[in-house]
This record gives structure tokens, sequence and C-alpha cells, in this order.
């Protein structure tokens, strides 16, 4: 059965005419656990990370799931102070998610707006893109356009970036 917030999900990717797969699996915390269940999945995977600047400005970078993000390049991409990760009460408190089921489709429950969705340009050209319906215990995947289209709807037009990735070395 559906929680309210997934009903609402799948209801507005409806009434877009977004077409999407969702598969339900055992609950999983990190990518290596993702890895596991999503290779059975068509798609790119990602995973996410949400961070706070000095500022307290807010962050949701969804990037493919192998890449290694450099911070530091990002933060100066993004024109931001240095960056922490935001706590699991400030995710709860914005997006409505617990950690292990962060993803950008949270965004729809961030109706204050205090959240900048950031997607790595590379998502945005995927046919198949792998993220949580809101929670860790499913895989939703939908195209990488389709995927800005509904946070555009939500109003929460992402910007898309080539995020940077680390040296191989460092």
């Amino acid at each position: 059965m559906l929680s309210d917030q997934e009903t609402r999900l799948h209801n507005d990717l409806d009434s877009l005419g977004i077409s999407f797969e969702q598969v339900d699996h055992p609950a999983v915390f990190t990518v290596l656990e993702s890895n596991q269940i999503e290779k059975n999945i068509a798609g790119a995977a990602t995973k996410n990370l949400f961070l706070k600047d000095a500022d307290g400005i807010f962050s949701l970078v969804t990037v493919p799931a192998h890449k290694r993000v450099d911070l530091n390049s990002l933060r100066k991409i993004m024109m931001a102070k240095r960056f922490s990760f935001a706590s699991a009460e400030e995710m709860k408190a914005l997006l409505g998610v617990t950690p292990g089921s962060v993803t950008p489709l949270a965004a729809m429950n961030d109706s204050g707006s205090k959240v900048q969705v950031v997607l790595d340009e590379i998502l945005t050209a995927q046919p198949r893109v792998n993220i949580h319906p809101l929670r860790n215990t499913a895989t939703i995947t939908l195209s990488g356009l389709a995927l800005v289209r509904i946070l555009a709807h939500w109003g929460h037009s992402p910007l898309i970036i080539p995020v940077p990735a680390k040296a191989e070395n460092s």
C-alpha cells in the first residue's frame, strides 16, 4: 500500500503524462546495497547528497552512483560557502524523508522552496534514471527529462551542471 506522499507522487506523474516504472525491494541505505538491487533494474543508478553551506543554504545534489563528488569544486561552481552534510532532522523537516530515502522527488515536500535541487547534467540526458520514490524500499525509473519536468512542476527547477568529480588519485 502506498503512503499518501507516494500516492501524490504517482498522481502528479500521471497528471503530467510522465511514464515511470516502480520496483519494490528490500530496504537499502548505501550505494553499495543499492548496486546489488539495481543491477537488475535497467537505468542510471544515482546517489544523493543533502548539503548545507555555511550560510545555511540547502542543496540536494543528485549524481550517478559511481561519482565521487569534489565538494570543494562544487562549492566554487555554486558560489557557496563551505559545505557540510545537513542533519537527518533538517532532511526530515525540509524534504519529509529520512537518510537512505533521500531523492530529488522529495522536493515535492519542500513547500518553502528552501532546497536547491542540483542534477548532474549526465543524468538529465539519460532515458532511464533510477531514484527512490520517497522510501528506500523501492526504486522508481523515469527519464532524466521527466525528472526535470516533475521538479519544475513542483516549483523546483533544478540547477543542471556538470557536477565535478574527485580526481582518481585523491
